[in-house]
């Protein structure tokens, strides 16, 4: 596996890749990425990840310092599951003296974590138009735990006409339930067990849309009533649209239900997806 640093270095391997899957990551690898790695070796040429811990979008009182990063590891995970290459750039590389241009995207990342944290997706698809203007992907692979993201990627990649099909993949959960993160590092053992109710609270308001609820107001308050335990601090429940990320109040076909909450110092969202697939996006 081939270990870039600079843009010239991707550039002089691109070359010579065929079609190019990317898994975009910030590092601390898990399972969860590597279901993205799989897809990218089964589904491309060459999978190459990066891994960039991206200071734009990190608020200024969020955990940009403190992000798990741990490099030796994560190559020899991404060597493991038969990565072509791994673009692990210092940050001049992607934002070189005198940088000041940005990518705002547009009202389907103003709700949700565009509220919760203002220009964090600024940053991101700051970032991931840099990745696509220097490896030029054919196909880039996204998880669906981060379902805001990857819709905003989704519908920028459209608008910038980068030409990549941006494939969201399911959330990899822990036996019990639990969605695989980066920062599920950060909880204790005690809030890992009430980091749970998260994950509960989704599959109970799936579980009554499964028996014919369609009622965004009855299935945020199931949510709610399961997922906002002690030990957990839920910072909003929505029922939208998946598309759009609108807010429902009546009755859809489909839905998307995310929800964000403090348990200890990790910030943890998570999401299911109603009427539909993650596959079905574009």
């Amino acid at each position: 596996m081939k270990i870039l640093r600079s843009v010239a270095d991707v550039r002089a391997w691109r070359a010579s890749a065929g079609r190019v899957g990317l898994v975009p990551t910030m590092g601390a690898l898990h399972a969860g990425h590597m279901s993205l790695v799989v897809r990218a070796v089964r589904e491309a040429d060459a999978a190459i990840a990066s891994i960039f811990v991206n200071p734009t979008q990190f608020g200024p009182n969020e955990d940009y310092a403190s992000y798990p990063r741990r490099e030796a590891e994560d190559v020899a995970l991404l060597e493991k599951h038969a990565a072509a290459a791994v673009f692990i750039p210092p940050v001049a590389e992607i934002y070189p003296p005198g940088d000041a241009t940005r990518v705002t995207p547009g009202s389907i990342a103003a709700p949700l974590e565009g509220a919760a944290r203002p220009g964090h997706f600024v940053g991101v698809a700051t970032v991931v138009a840099k990745l696509f203007a220097i490896m030029r992907p054919d196909t880039a692979f996204f998880g669906q735990k981060d379902f805001q993201q990857l819709r905003v990627l989704q519908t920028m990649a459209r608008d910038l006409r980068f030409g990549a099909d941006i494939v969201g993949c399911p959330t990899v959960r822990e036996p019990d339930g639990l969605a695989l993160s980066s920062r599920n590092a950060y909880l204790t053992a005690e809030q890992r067990r009430d980091a749970v109710a998260l994950s509960r609270g989704l599959f109970a308001a799936r579980e009554i849309w499964t028996r014919g609820e369609r009622e965004p107001g009855v299935l945020r308050h199931r949510v709610r009533e399961l997922a906002g335990k002690d030990g957990v601090a839920l910072e909003y429940v929505s029922v939208a649209d998946p598309m759009t990320l609108a807010e429902l109040d009546a009755p859809a076909d489909t839905a998307v239900i995310s929800l964000a909450a403090r348990v200890g110092k990790a910030r943890l969202i998570d999401n299911v997806l109603l009427g539909m697939d993650v596959a079905d996006l574009r």
